[in-house]
């Protein structure tokens, strides 16, 4: 991945996810391990992560 972004729910304190364009996951504590995932991968993962947070 070349470019992150990082949760806009990231705190300060550092403990943050980051997005991948690519599509990628990683923990801004460790960048040098990331998660590489397709578009079919990462649409199921994204509606399992935004329909828990209704919960």
């Amino acid at each position: 991945m070349s470019r992150w972004r990082k949760s806009s729910y990231s705190g300060s304190d550092g403990n943050c996810v980051e997005v991948g364009r690519g599509v990628g996951i990683r923990d801004s504590k460790a960048p040098s391990v990331e998660l590489p995932l397709t578009a079919h991968q990462w649409a199921p993962l994204l509606r399992l992560i935004l329909g828990s947070s209704c919960n």
